[in-house]
């Protein structure tokens, strides 16, 4: 979206009334017929816009859309989310994030959003499938991190805290954590985090943070399958959410407590986590890709693995793998 439709967009926010054409053109120093041609690129980023002879133009509905000039009006950040991408639709946007890390300045690209409207081939752990449909939230944030290899889990509890505290505050909704990247309101997963690394022995490249909420669609695009452990922000609600709105707060969020990481204030990260965590004092099932057990989630570690008691006594961590509460 070009830097003149935001500020034709803006100016008819501000009106909140019909604006004239010769009012916006004197106001963007621009013709009437230059005018014209972007409220009808406007009206097609998705924004309603009434025209009459006498009284002009008049902003009827926001598009609903998670373009940049709409996050970026309820943004309060320093760094994350100040530098966007905005795809209508894409395959992955862990995918375009990771093509801009591999042929750009990675520092310069720390705190870049990609959002995308839809992803038609989004990838969740261990090669599941992610299925985003337009209505949700589904972003990749590109992090340059300067904490110690072995803490970098913690960017992932990050991401999942910051999702949760958004949805809490900004909506209202009891969102709980299930390690180690799960959303839920109640029995239902409602968003996910991912964290991708690219690393050489000691050293980060760089991050990409997954994440994807469940917001506006109908579960009924679901499968079966997936319907009946997810549930929507919209559904949970009764109403459609502000998605702008609240992904701005999660970037907020998220900043928070990233410069938390960065400041290795790695106790106060924890702390915050467990007081969200719907896994410990729970009976789980853990299983890895080298086996499987049963016993109670106790705590989280320094470094984010999760520490469970098994059945003879013995402390098991556990660094990755799939978790359920039975």
């Amino acid at each position: 979206m070009k830097e003149s439709l935001y500020r034709t967009i803006r100016l008819l926010e501000e009106a909140k009334g019909p604006v004239s054409g010769e009012t916006l053109a004197g106001e963007l120093g621009v013709t009437r017929s230059a005018v014209w041609k972007q409220i009808q690129e406007l009206r097609e980023q998705g924004y309603v816009i009434l025209s009459s002879q006498k009284d002009g133009y008049t902003l009827v509905k926001s598009s609903g859309r998670l373009l940049p000039y709409e996050v970026k009006k309820h943004l309060k950040t320093r760094v994350i989310g100040q530098q966007i991408t905005y795809l209508p639709t894409t395959p992955s946007t862990n995918d375009v994030a990771r093509w801009l890390a591999a042929g750009g300045d990675r520092a310069g690209l720390h705190g870049r959003v990609v959002i995308a409207e839809e992803q038609t081939g989004g990838v969740g752990r261990l090669g599941r499938a992610w299925v985003s449909p337009e209505g949700g939230i589904w972003i990749t944030i590109i992090l340059t991190p300067t904490i110690p290899i072995d803490h970098v889990f913690m960017i992932t509890m990050v991401g999942a805290v910051a999702v949760a505290r958004a949805i809490r505050r900004d909506l209202g909704l009891g969102a709980m954590i299930k390690w180690p990247n799960d959303i839920f309101i109640g029995d239902k997963k409602v968003a996910g985090v991912l964290l991708e690394l690219d690393a050489e022995a000691d050293e980060i490249h760089y991050c990409l943070l997954g994440i994807g909420i469940d917001a506006n669609f109908d579960p009924s695009v679901l499968s079966p399958d997936l319907q009946r452990g997810v549930t929507t922000l919209r559904s949970e609600l009764e109403q459609e959410v502000d998605r702008a709105g609240l992904l701005a707060r999660l970037l907020r969020e998220f900043e928070r407590h990233y410069d938390l990481l960065e400041a290795q204030e790695y106790d106060a990260i924890i702390r915050e986590w467990k007081s969200m965590s719907s896994t410990l004092d729970q009976h789980v099932r853990v299983n890895t890709l080298t086996k499987s057990f049963d016993g109670e989630a106790i705590d989280i570690d320094e470094y984010g693995a999760l520490l469970v008691r098994k059945e003879n006594g013995r402390v098991e961590r556990v660094i990755a793998g799939d978790l359920f509460h039975t």
